[in-house]
């Protein structure tokens, strides 16, 4: 029975972890209104967003490993994911603009 209350506790821990606000506020334009995108940009998102299950260096944790997602899964097939979630993982955790920057970043890594 304890064994079941700390699963579920470090389970909802985590998720809650996982659902952190990070707005973005100072997040960079060009000149038709459209967010700029980098690497960068996305590393600091998974990291704020997805680490906590996925890895800092995307080697798995309570969530899957993704260091070669993109060689299994197109970045449209990973950013429904991201979206609708899968398995554990909850929909929506990040925002839709920021699921396609992470979802492109991903899709990269083979």
């Amino acid at each position: 029975m304890n064994k079941k209350l700390i699963t579920l506790l470090l389970g909802t821990t985590l998720a809650l972890a996982a659902c952190g606000s990070n707005d973005n506020a100072n997040k960079p334009t060009n000149e038709g209104g459209t967010t700029t995108t980098s690497a960068g940009e996305a590393d600091q998102i998974y990291k704020n967003k997805c680490s906590s299950c996925h890895g800092a260096n995307l080697e798995g944790a309570f969530g899957p490993e993704l260091k070669a997602i993109g060689s299994t899964l197109s970045k449209e097939d990973i950013e429904t994911i991201i979206k609708e979630g899968k398995g554990g993982m909850p929909a929506k955790l990040i925002k839709e603009d920021q699921a396609a920057i992470v979802a492109e970043w991903l899709s990269e890594k083979k």
